[in-house]
């Protein structure tokens, strides 16, 4: 029997309600099969994730297990001191969720017993938002891969050794990694393809750029133009668009400016 059919007034308390409303402003992850995928995990309370080389080697060996199976290729990676982001497009539009939830699961019994701990290690749940392929792909393979860098952590993003940086940008062989067609589109050699990535990343990413895939990752929404955004909207019947909480505006005078944002979702300027 639930607490609230014993006592609906128990629903009532100050935590209870907190509680609730915290569940219900959760931002639903959008799924469809076929549309490459940015996902970001972060560690409980930010904290670390990876304490040495052998917690980084165990995580890519587990992703490369559980893409397999549930049929993601992974296209890019990062794997920071205390999260994680990957860049992946899905066969089947349930596959990103089975592999966060297998994956995790793995690494957190392993990471606990080698570390002697106990409890859970992620921060809940995964975050992910649907990339526009054409014009967005890219630059969310660069954001991911120039987290290193960002950071403060290197000064280039070869030197930082859990990333697909190298893989992508040098041809350092990877046994997991699929490259997108978008990439492979860039040359029709491997050698100029890997010259014209490299020359990609070293462009500085405008800041307006950046802030985008953040929110888009981070509130669950499509990263890309207008007309994406509204399409991904039509193809799940729901709306998808940034929105802020609160009652609108009465005065237009009075909405503030947001450079990045429209009222159909995010596109960087």
């Amino acid at each position: 029997m639930l607490i609230t059919e014993v006592c609906p007034r128990f629903f009532c308390h100050p935590f209870l309600r907190a509680r609730r409303l915290k569940e219900m402003s959760r931002h639903a992850r959008l799924k469809i099969a076929g549309h490459p995928l940015h996902v970001l995990q972060r560690g409980v309370n930010r904290s670390a994730c990876f304490a040495g080389t052998r917690d980084y080697e165990l995580y890519l060996g587990l992703l490369e297990e559980m893409g397999r199976r549930y049929s993601c290729a992974v296209h890019a990676y990062v794997l920071m001191t205390n999260h994680v982001h990957l860049l992946l497009t899905p066969d089947d539009s349930d596959g990103p969720s089975r592999l966060m939830k297998g994956l995790g699961e793995r690494y957190v019994q392993t990471y606990n017993r080698r570390h002697q701990r106990t409890g859970t290690l992620w921060e809940g749940r995964f975050k992910s938002s649907i990339v526009d392929s054409e014009g967005y792909l890219l630059r969310c393979h660069r954001y991911i891969e120039m987290n290193p860098v960002r950071a403060g952590m290197v000064h280039e993003a070869r030197d930082y050794g859990w990333s697909s940086h190298r893989a992508n940008a040098e041809g350092l062989a990877s046994t997991f990694l699929t490259p997108h067609p978008l990439y492979l589109a860039l040359a029709s050699t491997t050698p100029e393809r890997l010259a014209t990535y490299r020359r990609f990343c070293s462009l500085p990413a405008n800041h307006s750029e950046v802030e985008a895939i953040r929110v888009a990752v981070g509130c669950c929404l499509p990263l890309g133009g207008a007309e994406f955004v509204e399409s991904i909207g039509r193809e799940l019947a729901r709306r998808v668009a940034f929105r802020k909480n609160g009652r609108p505006f009465k005065k237009t005078g009075d909405r503030p400016q947001l450079s990045h944002v429209d009222n159909r979702g995010l596109s960087p300027v």
